[in-house]
Formats: C-alpha cells, structure tokens, sequence
C-alpha cells in the first residue's frame, strides 16, 4: 500500500486569523442590529420584519457556528482523529441548513394566519429599520465577502447574509405599499418571500453538506475521467476499487488499487510509477491526497470484494 499524500510539508486547509477577524467583526454587527430589530416587529406588529430578524437569528447561529468550526478544524490530527476536526465545518454547515429549514417552517404557518386574518401593521417605522437592514447586511456581506469561501462553512455564512438582504428589501417593498395603499397582506406576502429565500439558502447548504457528510464524489470530479487517466499511465493495466470523497472544504481525497506490469516490482519501476500517479491526480483533478495499493496481475485471484 502507498499513500501518495505529501506529508511532509502539506498542511490541511484550516480557518486563518483573518478569516476569524471578519467573521468576529460580521456577528458583533449583526447582533447589535438584532435586538433593535426585535424590538421594532415587536411594536410595529410586523411579520415581516420578524421574519428578517429570525433569519438575521439563523445568521447570527451561521457565523458563530463557522468561529467555533475554524477553531475545532485548528486542532492538529491525533490519536483516533486522523484528519483532526477538519469536518466540523461541514457538520455546522449541516447545522445552519437544518435551523433555515426549521425557522421557515415556523414563519410559513404564522404568514399564511396572518393572510387569512390580517393585522394591523405600522408600516413607517417598518420601512425605516428595513432600510437599515439592508445597509447592515451590506456591510456584514462585505466584511465575510474578504473571508475565504472556499470554506463551505464561510460560504455558507455569506449566502444567509445575502439572502436576508433580499429579505430585508421585500419587506421595504412590502412597508411602502402599505403606506401607500393601505393593503396590510402585504406584509405577510414579504415574509413568504422571505421564507422562500430561506429554504433556497437551507436545500444549497444541506446538499452540499450532505454530499460530503455521506462520502459522495467531489461534484466536479467525473471518476470515469479519473479511472481513464490513471489506465493512460505507462505500466497501468487495471484500477479497481476506486473510491473518492471530501474530508472537508478543499481537501478532496482518492483511493484506488492499480494493477501494473509484474516487471514494475522486478526492475523497481514502481517508485516511478507512484510519482506518476500522483502527479497525474494532483494535476489533472486537483487531489493532493491519495492512496495507491500497487498490484500485480496475480493478487487479484484472491482479493476478496473488488469492484
């Protein structure tokens, strides 16, 4: 069996110092805004302005999530933890899926009520704190837009930012038309917008995570191409038992056994080789940690469970 992975050198993607800095930068901002949002649906009677302040509750989780992931993923691998907390960040990315699932779900039944019974709304102070939301949303985006999104933790903490900018200008929309007609549903109309960006943002997050969580492919990488490359390598006459996943954002990872020419074992060819397949994974797919079992023609008639 050889590992092609470079140990000596590599380092496994971890969340940066910078990273940390915009993302501590992003959630104090973000619950500053909350309270006072909070309080304003509270005495506007507003759903949805209550809506944007459960999602701008499910961004506060997301990026809290994400500091408490990078610090785990930090955690050098040991013992029985042999790629260390690198998929932390993906069970919190699971995570903030879920709780978009779960806040829309909440909202869906108390806007279709407030469509069926309509409440009075106070559409004045509504659009004032929308307003102010979109320019909060703005700034937070921004700050997490110089964080790595190449994290799937990150990324997702911007897509609930983005998407409670979305929110924030329906529910805008929704106070001017009150004010201007009068027609207070509106106001439940925004929050199922709102609810809609949601669960958009929540399936984006639990596919991904899914993926990676239940050992699926990279969704880029094609294994058919992958299998064609390595039998395009001199020597190469088989590969079976190929197997590739995601530890976590940005560390793609492949098994495979490769049966080669018997002569690579006799004229010590298969140190060459190795570097070949290596360079072959690294190069065309972007895979930098592989595994190799090398074999001959003969090993196949009695290992069990290839494929």
């Amino acid at each position: 069996m050889a590992d092609g992975a470079p140990h000596a050198g590599h380092q496994h993607p971890a969340g940066p110092d910078a990273d940390r800095r915009y993302l501590r930068a992003a959630l104090a901002l973000l619950m500053a805004f909350l309270v006072g949002e909070v309080t304003a649906a509270l005495l506007s009677g507003s759903l949805a302005l209550l809506s944007d302040a459960g999602h701008m509750l499910a961004d506060v989780g997301a990026i809290a999530g994400s500091l408490w992931a990078i610090r785990l993923a930090a955690r050098p691998p040991a013992g029985a933890w042999t790629f260390g907390w690198q998929r932390a960040e993906i069970l919190s990315a699971a995570v903030n899926g879920v709780t978009l699932l779960v806040v829309a779900g909440i909202l869906t039944v108390q806007a279709v009520t407030r469509l069926i019974h309509p409440h009075a709304v106070d559409a004045a102070p509504v659009l004032g704190v929308a307003l102010a939301g979109v320019a909060v949303n703005l700034l937070a985006a921004r700050l997490l837009a110089r964080a790595s999104r190449s994290s799937l933790n990150v990324a997702g903490a911007f897509r609930h930012i983005v998407t409670d900018l979305y929110g924030f200008l329906g529910t805008a929309a929704a106070a001017v038309i009150i004010l201007t007609t009068g027609y207070v549903r509106a106001d439940a109309i925004a929050a199922l917008v709102v609810v809609l960006l949601m669960v958009k943002a929540a399936w984006s997050l639990l596919r991904a995570s899914g993926r990676i969580l239940l050992e699926a492919a990279p969704e880029h990488m094609n294994l058919d191409d992958v299998r064609a490359h390595l039998l395009a390598t001199g020597h190469v006459r088989e590969v079976h038992d190929l197997h590739a996943w995601t530890v976590t954002s940005g560390l793609p990872a492949l098994s495979a056994h490769v049966i080669v020419d018997d002569s690579c074992f006799t004229g010590g060819h298969a140190p060459r080789l190795l570097d070949q397949l290596q360079a072959c994974l690294a190069g065309h797919f972007d895979v930098e940690h592989s595994t190799f079992q090398l074999e001959a023609a003969a090993h196949a008639d009695h290992e069990p469970g290839t494929h």
